[in-house]
């Protein structure tokens, strides 16, 4: 899926002060993506000095829970 990568391109064109890890986390929010694609998609284009490797699935969770926001 490409667009989540677009997304994420022109968040970071629009705001390149931005840390890839936030610009991801804006790129995603209310989108509604799988699990899978924005796990895909985070090792792809989020930097590795952004986060500590350990905490990669905890941050995939929270993605997935801003992408796929519950409603009520």
């Amino acid at each position: 899926m490409r667009s989540l990568e677009a997304r994420f391109r022109n968040v970071s064109r629009y705001n390149p002060f931005w840390s890839d890890y936030i610009c991801f986390a804006e790129s995603v929010d209310g989108q509604k993506f799988s699990r899978s694609t924005i796990a895909h998609w985070f090792k792809q284009l989020v930097d590795k000095s952004d986060y500590d490797l350990k905490d990669r699935n905890n941050l995939i969770r929270q993605l997935f829970t801003l992408s796929n926001p519950k409603k009520g």
